[in-house]
C-alpha cells in the first residue's frame, strides 16, 4: 500500500509499505477514505523527531470502509463505514469507563509513563502506524471504531476522529458560564471548530486571537470577534482580559515568540535521537507565548483550556500570578469516545458546527509531502486539509 512515512525533520514521503494484516482476533482492516493533517502532525515534521524512526507512518484522523474483521468482532462487517479516533482505547478498563479514553489502562505506553497509545504518533504514544495510507489496521473492532452512515460525504464525519471532540472537549473544560466570554487563542483547525463550538453551546461573546489573515478573516465570518496579535502585541491583554471569562489556547508548542526556547529545539533536532530523547525527557523547553497569554488575558477567577500540544518536561510557569488570580486550568488528550454521543446528533444536513465546508484543501495522498509543507508554511490559506489515499 502506499503511505505517508516521516524520515528527517521536515522529510515527509509517500512510500510504498507492507500492507497491515489482522494480529488480534478483535482487528478489523480499513481501507482509508480520507485523513486529515493535523496541527500536531507538524510537531513530527519539526520537534519530535527523536521519538520517530525513518519509515513511522503518520497520520491521526482517518475514515474509511471496513474491508477485513477479526474472527472475534461481531459488531462490524466489511463494507461498514467507520470512523478511527486517534485514540486507541479498549472501551472496558477503569479509564474509559470514567470517559478518560486518552489514559485507557489497556493501551497505556507505560515504558514512557506516558496515556493511551496513539495512532501515528511516535514512540511516547507507542509507535503505531498512522491513517495517512491507504489502509489501516484497528484494534478492539467491536468498541473503538465509530460507525457512522453511508451517503454524506466523508466531510460530514472525519472531524470525529479529532477535530469535533477536541474542540468540543476544550469548550467542556473552559466551563463557559452561560452567556459569558471566551476567548481562542490561535485560530487553527482546533481553535477555529472551538470557536463555533462555543457559539453552538451558547457563549455570548467568543474573541479570536490569530496573526494569520485567512484565520482572521474565516473566524470572522463565523461571527467571531477577531483580534490580530500582530497588530496588539503586548496589549492583547489590557484589551480583552474584563471581557474574558475562560481561554481556550489552542496553540500549544507551536506558539511564536520565546527565541531561547525556539534555539533549544533547533538544537536537539541536531542531536543524535537517544541523546535528544534524554534531553528532551528531562528538560524540554516549550515556547510558551500561548500559554502566557492566556495566563494573562483571563479574569480572575477565570478558567483556562489547554487543547494545544506541549511537549516540555520543564516548563516554567508564573504560579506566583496564577495563583493570585485564583486560575483554574483543565487540559488533556481529547477523549474522543466520551463526546461522541453529543457531537454525532449535529451532523445533519442542517450542518449546525459547518463540517461540511470546513476543509479548506482536499488533495491526493500523493500530494501529502507538500501539504505538510504548505501547512508549515501558512501558505495558500490552508487551514484544514483533507487527505484522498
Amino acid at each position: 500500500m502506499r503511505a505517508l512515512t516521516w524520515q528527517g525533520k521536515r522529510d515527509v514521503r509517500v512510500d510504498t509499505v507492507p500492507d497491515p494484516r489482522i494480529e488480534d482476533p478483535t482487528d478489523i482492516i480499513v481501507r482509508i477514505t480520507s485523513t486529515g493533517i493535523c496541527g500536531s502532525d507538524l510537531h513530527l515534521y519539526e520537534v519530535l523527531g527523536p521519538y520517530l524512526d525513518p519509515g513511522d507512518i503518520l497520520g491521526h484522523e482517518p475514515m474509511g470502509i471496513v474491508e477485513a474483521v477479526g474472527p472475534q468482532v461481531t459488531s462490524l462487517a466489511p463494507g461498514d463505514r467507520v470512523v478511527v479516533p486517534f485514540n486507541i482505547s479498549c472501551g472496558h478498563c477503569y479509564m474509559c469507563d470514567r470517559g478518560l479514553h486518552s489514559q485507557c489502562e489497556t493501551t497505556q505506553v507505560r515504558e514512557r509513563g506516558m496515556g493511551a497509545a496513539l495512532f501515528g504518533y511516535t514512540k511516547l504514544y507507542g509507535q503505531v502506524p498512522g491513517g495517512q495510507a491507504e489502509l489501516l489496521r484497528v484494534p478492539f473492532g467491536d468498541s473503538l471504531p465509530i460507525k457512522v452512515p453511508h451517503g454524506p460525504a466523508d466531510d460530514r464525519f472525519v472531524y470525529l476522529s479529532d477535530v469535533l471532540p477536541t474542540a468540543w472537549q476544550a469548550v467542556e473544560y473552559a466551563a463557559i458560564p452561560p452567556g459569558g466570554s471566551v476567548t481562542v487563542l490561535g485560530l487553527g483547525p482546533i481553535g477555529a471548530m472551538a470557536a463555533r463550538v462555543a457559539r453552538h453551546r451558547g457563549a455570548g461573546v467568543v474573541v479570536g486571537v490569530d496573526f494569520v489573515p485567512a484565520r482572521l478573516s474565516r473566524a470572522a465570518a463565523d461571527g467571531v470577534q477577531c483580534l490580530d496579535l500582530r497588530r496588539l502585541g503586548k496589549e492583547i491583554g489590557d484589551a480583552i482580559r474584563d471581557l474574558t471569562d475562560a481561554v481556550i489556547d489552542a496553540v500549544g508548542m507551536e506558539a511564536h515568540g520565546a527565541p531561547v526556547a525556539k534555539a533549544a529545539h533547533g538544537a536537539v533536532g541536531m542531536l543524535p535521537d537517544r541523546l535528544a530523547e534524554r534531553l528532551m525527557d528531562r528538560a524540554g523547553l516549550d515556547r510558551l507565548a500561548a500559554l502566557r497569554t492566556a495566563i494573562d488575558v483571563v479574569r480572575r477567577g477565570g478558567t483556562i483550556s489547554v487543547s494545544g500540544v506541549y511537549g516540555g518536561a520543564a516548563d516554567p510557569l508564573p504560579m506566583l500570578t496564577m495563583f493570585d488570580k485564583q486560575i483554574q486550568l483543565r487540559m488533556g488528550q481529547a477523549n474522543v469516545k466520551r463526546w461522541v454521543d453529543e457531537i454525532l446528533p449535529l451532523l445533519t444536513d442542517e450542518d449546525p458546527l459547518g463540517v461540511d465546508g470546513f476543509a479548506t484543501h482536499h488533495l491526493p495522498l500523493e500530494e501529502g509531502p507538500q501539504a505538510y509543507k504548505t501547512f508549515q508554511d501558512k501558505e495558500d490559506g490552508m487551514i484544514k486539509t483533507l487527505l484522498v489515499p
